[in-house]
């Protein structure tokens, strides 16, 4: 089991028990909740849904009508409040809808101008808007957009995987749910055994991978005393 910690402060105090029975620990306003996953975040938490990528500010879109010379492959950028213009279209509201809602919109106010039966596909060229922070021992950390089924395994990967010191057992995944801080504790290892799922993450999360001072230590000595005539052993703690 994982346990998901919601964040809201460092001093530390003791344990209760919640609602549901299960432990609570108290670290002053901090809860640590024995649970299988973090909560999902809700509407008001993220533009977008689950599985499905949301359009939003700042992003850039392929807009393309089909037997229009000035519509073929048109890139559009959505603006700060979340609009875009489009010829014979007029301004239309994108945030917050997918990219086969919004042409669905498109080719209803094509219509209503008198345009024959329109053939509309958007796409999303760059997601600027949703995105997930890898930071740590991560080859390139940085933001990812969040497109379809995003998970913490995929996360990773976005980020060209582990770095060389990376610490499996000890990869945190932060998230606001609510106006809560909520960290949640995973082992990449356990998931690739399949000891349980590979979480899902969304926009606005932050991954965190560990460093493992063992395996730093390790390569120091290793360096400092190379193994010339004989093998090296080494007693470790658990670091």
């Amino acid at each position: 089991m994982r346990v998901v910690v919601c964040c809201a402060a460092i001093t530390l105090a003791g344990c209760a028990y919640g609602p549901s029975g299960g432990r609570v620990g108290e670290t002053g306003q901090v809860r640590v909740v024995a649970t299988d996953s973090l909560p999902t975040p809700t509407a008001g938490d993220t533009i977008g849904q689950p599985r499905s990528y949301a359009i939003g500010p700042l992003d850039i879109l392929i807009v393309d009508v089909l037997g229009i010379e000035e519509m073929t492959d048109r890139e559009i950028m959505v603006d700060g409040s979340g609009r875009i213009s489009v010829p014979l279209a007029g301004s239309i509201e994108a945030a917050g809808k997918t990219p086969e809602e919004l042409a669905v919109l498109i080719t209803e106010r094509l219509r209503a101008n008198y345009m024959k039966d329109p053939q509309v596909s958007v796409n999303v060229k760059e997601a600027n808007s949703q995105f997930v922070t890898v930071d740590g021992q991560v080859l390139q950390p940085g933001n990812y957009p969040v497109l379809r089924d995003m998970t913490l395994m995929r996360a990773v990967a976005s980020a060209k995987g582990l770095g060389e010191f990376a610490k499996q057992d000890d990869v945190v995944v932060l998230r606001t749910v609510g106006g809560m801080r909520y960290a949640g504790v995973y082992n990449l290892a356990a998931i690739r055994r399949g000891n349980y799922g590979d979480p899902q993450v969304y926009p606005n999360d932050v991954v965190i991978v560990g460093d493992s001072t063992t395996l730093r230590r390790m390569k120091d000595m290793i360096a400092i005393l190379p193994a010339i005539t004989s093998p090296l052993i080494y007693l470790l703690d658990n670091n």
